[in-house]
Formats: structure tokens, sequence, C-alpha cells
């Protein structure tokens, strides 16, 4: 972080899939840009461990469960922090999961998760905190789609058309809420060096190497490196953007 940047004293952020990885470090740079941030994720323990080591920075966080393929869960989640924390000025779907594998080998039971966790989720948590936004006025939004719903995947057939799905929603939603004063933005990473990617890294270091040769700067994305964008999004510098889609990926994928 920039020194001496603090765009979101005062604000509430959550902050879903949150534990680890992308999500982690997007709640850090909130953190310390002055938000209090809840760790949503449903692995409790592991985002207890964020959490705790957020504070024991001098930051201000809590963890919460949170299954994003329940909208019932989601509203609750939000009734939590807005308890502890105050009313959500921020939200950042970033939960999301995959498995690789070619489309014809797939199921439809993989299809449904995917579905669900990466497209479902992000509606239930919109519509978790839309209305209080409404009301008060004011709010930001940005979601984490991916370069692959802007130009496709290898063996992410589903996986990309979710992520492509996060993009136009999101797009939909920016008109319908600008009158209220929501902000709504998509980050997209290129590939960043996560639990998930790492496992295909261990197990076809032949896909890794030809992925980096199609990067111009060379090296994986690491999380830290969507965090900025996401803090940008997330505070007044961008209140006059919205329904804006950003890749981060190293200059892989280039609009004109």
């Amino acid at each position: 972080m920039a020194a001496g940047i603090s765009r979101l004293t005062g604000k509430v952020a959550l902050i879903t899939g949150a534990a680890q990885g992308i999500g982690r470090a997007i709640a850090t740079r909130l953190a310390e840009e002055g938000a209090k941030v809840a760790i949503a994720d449903i692995q409790e323990d592991v985002a207890v461990k964020t959490a705790a080591d957020l504070k024991s920075a001098g930051l201000q966080a809590r963890a919460l469960k949170l299954d994003v393929t329940s909208l019932d869960g989601a509203i609750a989640a939000v009734a939590t922090v807005e308890r502890e924390f105050g009313p959500v000025d921020i939200l950042v779907n970033n939960a999301g999961w995959d498995k690789l594998e070619p489309f014809v080998e797939s199921t439809p039971d993989t299809w449904e998760r995917v579905i669900a966790i990466n497209f479902r989720g992000v509606l239930n948590c919109c519509k978790a905190v839309i209305p209080g936004m409404q009301a008060r006025g004011g709010g930001k939004i940005v979601s984490i789609s991916s370069d692959a719903g802007r130009v496709g995947s290898l063996g992410e057939a589903v996986y990309s058309g979710c992520k492509a799905g996060i993009i136009a929603f999101s797009k939909t939603l920016a008109r319908e809420l600008a009158r209220n004063k929501i902000n709504v933005n998509v980050v997209c990473p290129g590939p960043t060096e996560t639990a998930l990617l790492r496992g295909v890294m261990d197990k076809q270091p032949k896909v890794i190497e030809a992925m980096l040769r199609g990067i111009p700067m060379r090296r994986l994305g690491q999380p830290q490196d969507l965090a900025g964008a996401v803090a940008f999004f997330a505070s007044a510098d961008a209140d006059y953007a919205t329904g804006q889609v950003i890749s981060i990926s190293g200059g892989l994928t280039m609009a004109g």
C-alpha cells in the first residue's frame, strides 16, 4: 500500500471468499486503507485466522462463516456485520470455485456447483446489500470476475460463462443503481498464483510454462496485484466510475 493512504476510513466492507488468496489480499488492503472489514468465507476457521492476523496488525476485522450459495445466509451475514460494524458501504464479491476439465468430461453436478458459487453467489450477496445501500443513498459493489469471462479459458467453460455473466450483470446493475449513487464495477484477474493454480502448476507444469510465455510481463499475478484496483473502485476516487471492467493480467489480455 502507498504510504499515508487512508481513503476508506470509517467505511464498512464485506468481502466474500476472504479467508485466503485474492480475498485475503483485498481484505488486508481495504483494512490498511481504514475500512472495517468482514472476512466472510465458508472456511470459518481460516477466516478466523485471517481476521486475527489483521487485528494483530492494528486493523479492524471480524470473521464470519458465509456460504454464498444461500440467499438467506447472505442476508444473515449482512445483518451480523451491520450489528457489529455498522451499515455495509462496500461489497466485494470474491468467492469462487472451479474444477479444471474439458467441458465434454464435466458433469451437471459440477456445473451446478460452479454456477452456484461463482454466479448465484454474486446475485445473493448483491440482493442482500442493495436495499440498505439504496436507503442510505450510496455504496460500492466490486465483483471479481476473470479474464476467462472476457476471452475464454481452456478447461474452464462453465466457469468462463459464469464470469462473463458477472460482467453483464454488473453493467446492468450499474445502470439500474446509478440514480442511487451506488457504483458497480468489475475487476478481472489474469492467471494469479492461488491455491487452485498451484495445484495446476504441480500437475501440469507445461501448461503454466505456456501461459507465462503469453504474459508480456512474464510472471503470474500475485493476490496483492488485484487489491489496489479493488481499493480504487471501493474509494471516493472512483465515484464517477460505474459499469467498468478492468483486467489485471500482466498484459495477457488487452482491449482496444
